[in-house]
């Protein structure tokens, strides 16, 4: 797989969504940790769809071909069908159903043979696919070390492959649409590189990746925990390493001003200069706009908050620090701004209107 193309979570969903369109068979190889199965759940939730989830390494050949019976009526051998697939009667309810084989080269041999049909010809035996069923796979590489086996030609030939690799900007959008605590996603803006550090060759059980930073996020939202058991949960997620320069910066972040105040006008100056601190206090900023613009919404008031931040942006930060929170607001989050409103945004767009692509004063 070394020499595959990769692509990022935002190319596979497009391809996801055209193989779904196509109903053609998709498998999504990647290491551990890196979101394959969110990638799928949530196309499915956006297209209002249903999830099956089958772990083919957990069943046995009659779990997806059925078991025989006597049908009495027929005078013959006849197949009861497997309850996890889907009827009509289910197929009725949504407008998609996704067939998901998550984890379908952890499968041996004999289980992956008894897909052939299944997935290729959307039939099993007496048993069809109703027509808005579409299926997808998932699995990590046998470089990853996972318990895996090689794919049977036949089968493998029955997918389009896409390999996907771990894109930061891909993250770091989700991320933030998804809420990932401030300190989490300000520390990896900082330091990309530690997103992900799984090697293959390393005996360590806790390791850095996507998911592992979203259970990072879980406990450092939980205001009641004490350090030393924060840092023994984090270190056991992440590994020991990065755990402690994870808390190092936690600690720069307490001196910083909140963003209500900021918000408010009531905070003008930064008083540290801890780089990753500041990422962090960006994306809290970012998340308070988000709030304030979708509860109670008050456009002039609105105007007033973002006003305030784009002037302690323009005092405070370096210009990747500046134009990252313009991509927040007026990219990722979509915010109401109105530019021509605003006091301080013909000095924010002379000095940074060329970085920042889709803001205009006019």
């Amino acid at each position: 797989m070394s020499e595959t193309r990769t692509v990022n979570t935002v190319q596979a969903k497009k391809s996801i969504l055209k193989a779904f369109q196509k109903k053609r068979p998709l498998f999504l190889w990647g290491p551990p940790g890196i979101g394959k199965s969110e990638i799928v759940q949530e196309i499915t939730d956006e297209l209002g769809g249903y999830m099956i989830d089958l772990r083919l390494g957990q069943m046995d050949p009659t779990d997806l071909r059925g078991i025989p019976y006597y049908n009495k009526d027929l005078n013959k051998m006849d197949w009861a069908p497997p309850i996890e697939l889907p009827d009509e009667e289910l197929a009725a309810q949504y407008p998609i159903i996704v067939l998901f084989f998550d984890e379908l080269n952890t499968a041996p041999p004999s289980m992956q043979a008894s897909a052939y049909q299944l997935i290729l010809n959307r039939r099993q035996g007496k048993y069809r696919l109703p027509d808005n069923v579409v299926m997808i796979a998932a699995g990590n590489r046998e470089s990853d070390r996972g318990v895996t086996y090689r794919m049977p030609a036949p089968l493998s030939n029955r997918f389009v492959h896409q390999e996907l690799s771990v894109d930061f900007n891909s993250w770091q959008e989700w991320a933030i649409n998804n809420k990932i605590h401030p300190s989490v996603v300000g520390y990896l803006s900082f330091a990309k590189q530690d997103l992900y550090d799984y090697d293959n060759k390393s005996a360590s059980r806790s390791f850095a990746t996507p998911r592992a930073w979203s259970f990072v996020s879980q406990f450092v939202e939980d205001e009641d925990i004490d350090t030393d058991t924060l840092t023994n949960l984090i270190a056991g997620t992440i590994g020991e390493g990065l755990a402690v320069k994870f808390m190092a910066h936690r600690k720069y972040s307490f001196d910083l001003p909140t963003p209500e105040n900021i918000l408010s006008g009531k905070a003008t100056k930064l008083e540290t200069k801890e780089i990753s601190a500041m990422y962090s206090l960006v994306t809290n900023v970012c998340y308070e706009l988000k709030i304030a613009a979708s509860k109670d919404f008050d456009q002039l008031k609105f105007n007033d908050m973002f006003d305030n931040f784009l002037k302690f942006s323009m005092d405070n930060f370096e210009t990747e620090l500046v134009v990252m929170a313009s991509r927040i607001v007026y990219k990722i989050y979509m915010l109401p701004v109105q530019p021509l409103k605003l006091k301080h945004f013909p000095e924010f767009h002379k000095k940074y209107g060329k970085y920042v692509i889709g803001v205009s004063d006019k």
